[in-house]
């Protein structure tokens, strides 16, 4: 038997308002999914003025982070990054047109060892993707730490 830990709404709340601050702080247009260790969208949010198209990229990276278990910018990292041409996943996005995003933006979300979910941010560059997806896992781990006792 194998026990599954599941985020849920209360969980991707804190994930969305964390990136959100995050992304007014740096002063970037950015929309941000959560979802389930499945990929299915639990929460989105689109920041006033950010991009139409950043809803379904959104999707898409926080899809692909929790699905392929691993930051999407990880695919296209030289010299090793495995969707690289040459390597041996060159290729695999188009596997699942759409839904499978090999750029920056797209990370899981673990919890005790386990990935629950993913978060994709879309709307600026690398960096501030990932800064804005860094605030947003920083807000989960802070949600689930154990409350102390005294």
């Amino acid at each position: 038997m194998h026990t599954v830990n599941r985020i849920t709404l209360d969980d991707a709340l804190p994930i969305l308002a964390a990136a959100r601050a995050k992304a007014e702080e740096i002063g970037v247009k950015q929309t941000i999914c959560v979802c389930d260790d499945g990929g299915n969208v639990i929460a989105l949010h689109r920041l006033p003025g950010a991009r139409l198209t950043g809803v379904e990229i959104a999707i898409a990276k926080a899809f692909t982070a929790a699905g392929h278990e691993r930051a999407t910018h990880l695919f296209n990292e030289p010299p090793n990054g495995p969707a690289l041409p040459g390597n041996e996943a060159f290729g695999i996005s188009h596997m699942l047109p759409g839904k499978f995003a090999i750029f920056v933006g797209g990370f899981p979300i673990l919890h005790e060892g386990q990935i629950v979910g993913g978060v994709g941010v879309s709307g600026g560059n690398g960096d501030q993707d990932k800064a804005v997806g860094a605030a947003a896992l920083a807000a989960f781990e802070e949600h689930v730490a154990p409350v102390p006792t005294s």
